[in-house]
């Protein structure tokens, strides 16, 4: 898994929620992918956010948090203006750079929801107690996310809708699922 770096905590401290593609122009504007579910909220004016380390895990202190001047859409992204990123010479130190935030100021979760991070490495088992494997990775699919999960018997993928996945214990690091006949076959 290696994604919460060296900390005593699985909890990661800082979601990645963005990745920097390329410079757009001469001014300093960025090509940014968002990777976040909510990229409204992260993309707006006066929201501020860490640039990522080379290896992507922390922010990197040497740059800290860049406020958002302002953000427009662009194909299926978007053009950021970053507070102090004035030219193209700038702008090119942080291409490739992953774009982070502290978790505590994400949206909180609607009781129920989990972010995807917090499945990773989960305990997968049946209703009846049989053990699954364990989520190595989860795919943001629609209409569904897919879940790869490791097991004794080989990988097999698990669609993470409600029918299926019946229970999502974060504390115990443990999901429970009924899967309809044969989806553990393929």
């Amino acid at each position: 898994m290696g994604r919460s770096g060296s900390s005593s905590s699985s909890e990661p401290r800082f979601l990645v929620v963005g990745h920097l593609n390329k410079p757009h122009g001469t001014k300093g504007e960025l090509f940014v992918w968002p990777l976040t579910d909510h990229p409204e909220s992260v993309y707006a004016p006066g929201v501020s956010l860490l640039v990522g380390d080379a290896e992507g895990f922390e922010p990197d202190p040497a740059v800290g948090g860049l406020r958002i001047v302002a953000v427009r859409p662009f194909r299926n992204g978007y053009l950021v203006t970053l507070q102090g990123v004035r030219d193209r010479n700038r702008a090119e130190e942080l291409r490739g750079r992953y774009l982070m935030m502290p978790i505590e100021s994400l949206a909180p979760l609607e009781r129920g929801q989990v972010f995807y991070h917090q499945l990773l490495g989960m305990e997968v088992v049946t209703k009846e107690g049989e053990r699954v494997g364990e989520i190595a990775e989860v795919y943001e699919l629609r209409p569904a996310a897919m879940l790869e999960v490791h097991g004794p018997d080989g990988d097999v993928m698990i669609p993470y809708l409600s029918h299926i996945v019946v229970e999502v214990d974060t504390a115990a690091r443990r999901m429970v699922i009924d899967p309809p006949e044969g989806l553990l076959d393929l």
